[in-house]
């Protein structure tokens, strides 16, 4: 991802809030799991609006 513009990172949908969001240097090894935009969507991914 090195020389890469900000608006031409990958993104994907959270499985929570369904917000599109960025790829960060931090998920570089583990994008492909990274499923939730923000801590508070991971901690309720129970009670997504789909899942009641």
């Amino acid at each position: 991802m090195k020389g890469v513009k900000k608006q031409e990172l990958p993104t994907k949908p959270c499985l929570v809030c369904g917000r599109p969001f960025t790829w960060r240097k931090k998920w570089e090894k583990v994008w492909e799991k990274v499923k939730f935009c923000s801590e508070r969507c991971r901690r309720s991914k129970g009670t997504a609006p789909g899942d009641r």
